[in-house]
């Protein structure tokens, strides 16, 4: 009967086992096979468009043939993301929509007149309308293949913890007949899952996890270089995501600043006299263009303040003036809403070791995000805590807001996440939260969230205090 438990608990390990490898590969070949493919798919979409309109204008043959190029490799993409369908690989239907939608462009047989050159282009290009709703459907294909990775991570996860008990219940009963085998066996195979799990739940939590360790060639090995390629690319894509967002914000900015001062001379009246139906569209086209400069800052900073990116220069920074001045550059936005903020920091409050320049950030960005999502007459309080056993002082910001569904708050804190209340009347991007978040951690500290529907929200930090050997670290009045 042991015996039989104890070999039935490695099959059902085992199948387990394979059960996470199957996964692991097909996600590998195929979710990383469209990802790659879609990608350079948007690639040849976005040449097609800027060769269309180069052509156009410089009237080079030149550019007919990169954009008779491109479209040749967007539809050869095509054809192999629709052969993985044709594997019984399911799809989203976006890419056959697109296919479909595409051969009604299909380019006809170069020389139908027969001289052998290029179809006039007009019989061939594809309006700018529909390949931008082509790469709407692409992206949306895309974030949908992103998504099954997750569930895909989520589901060896699952199957992970369940190896675990088993292998424990198993190994416990079998124990009485084999203690030496029991705890090789422990050893060889809780280990690397462990690991495992370590490995998907940071992933899952930090967007980011170390290379596991392979220890053998086996099925777990096999798992664990599935894992570690999968790690690997995810960083990579969220490098590249992060690259291409601060190369595209800072190309931005040039032509946008001029566009902002031509705006603002002509709204002056320094090409002359302008009429107030003229004056009242340029300050509109200015607060747009402001918003649009505002959206780029946010941008370029987030990938700037990327885990472990920071350089910060550490000082003691004075806690209670560091607090009151982000209060009082807040409050007139504040009494404009008729919000109420309070400071239960006293002066004698011990100095925090870190950059206050990104210090006034964390407090600015939170203590403005209350003020932000209060209702009028609402009140706001900013507090400090106890020193920690490693010396680190707490602080909150507490609204008595609308507060936040219990569902977004452990997203809260990820790159470009709002939540769907949010999104249905205010303006953002959702990377606030993110940029507050990076900077608390890269000083030493952690940061959180608390709330309830109705009641209001509590976000709260921690930041080393000045307490060098062991001293009080209390600022004496001057």
């Amino acid at each position: 009967m042991v015996v039989a438990i104890f070999y039935g608990t490695i099959l059902m390990l085992y199948m387990n086992f394979q059960q996470v490898v199957h996964i692991s590969e097909r996600t590998v070949s195929r979710n990383y096979a469209i990802s790659d493919t879609s990608k350079r798919i948007l690639e040849n979409l976005i040449s097609m468009e800027e060769n269309e309109k180069k052509y156009h204008l410089l009237e080079k043959e030149d550019y007919l043939n990169f954009f008779a190029e491109a479209r040749a490799e967007f539809e050869a993409g095509l054809l192999k993301v629709l052969a993985l369908g044709e594997q019984g690989e399911s799809l989203s239907p976006n890419w056959q929509e697109v296919y479909d939608e595409y051969q009604k462009y299909a380019a006809p047989t170069a020389g139908e007149g027969g001289n052998g050159q290029p179809d006039p282009p007009q019989m061939i290009w594809i309006p700018e309308m529909v390949i931008n709703d082509w790469i709407a459907k692409i992206t949306q294909a895309r974030s949908q293949n992103q998504s099954e990775v997750e569930k895909a991570t989520r589901e060896i996860n699952r199957l992970g913890i369940q190896s675990v008990h088993n292998a424990l219940i198993g190994l416990g009963v079998s124990s009485l007949v084999g203690l030496m085998g029991v705890v090789f066996l422990a050893y060889s195979i809780i280990r690397p899952l462990k690991e495992l799990m370590r490995g998907i739940r940071s992933i899952s939590k930090d967007r980011q996890s170390e290379p596991l360790k392979i220890h053998a060639k086996d099925e777990l090995g096999e798992l664990a270089t599935a894992f570690n390629e999968m790690a690997a690319r995810l960083k990579h894509e969220e490098q590249m995501r992060s690259d291409f967002i601060s190369m595209l914000s800072h190309e931005i900015r040039t032509p946008l600043t001029s566009i902002r001062e031509s705006v603002n001379m002509i709204e002056e009246e320094v090409m002359g006299p302008i009429n107030q139906r003229q004056h009242k569209f340029l300050e509109i086209a200015g607060t747009e263009i402001g918003r649009i400069c505002d959206l780029l800052n946010h941008l370029m900073q987030a990938s700037r303040l990327e885990p472990g990116a920071l350089k910060l220069q550490h000082q003691p920074v004075d806690t209670y003036s560091l607090v009151a001045a982000c209060i009082a550059s807040l409050r007139p936005t504040a009494e404009a809403k008729q919000v109420a903020i309070a400071s239960e920091i006293q002066p004698e409050t011990p100095d925090v070791l870190g950059d206050a320049q990104y210090l006034r950030q964390v407090f600015l960005n939170l203590i403005g995000n209350a003020v932000k999502f209060s209702d009028p007459q609402a009140r706001i309080w900013v507090r400090v805590g106890t020193l920690d056993k490693r010396n680190r002082l707490t602080f909150s910001v507490v609204d008595t807001g609308p507060g936040i569904l219990e569902e977004d708050l452990d997203k809260l804190f990820n790159k470009f996440y709002r939540g769907a209340q949010v999104r249905e009347h205010l303006d953002g991007v959702g990377l606030g939260l993110s940029i507050t978040k990076n900077i608390v951690e890269a000083h030493g500290g952690t940061i959180w969230v608390e709330s309830q529907v109705g009641k209001g929200t509590t976000f709260s930090f921690t930041l080393p205090t000045v307490l060098p050997n062991g001293r009080s670290g209390k600022r004496k009045f001057r």
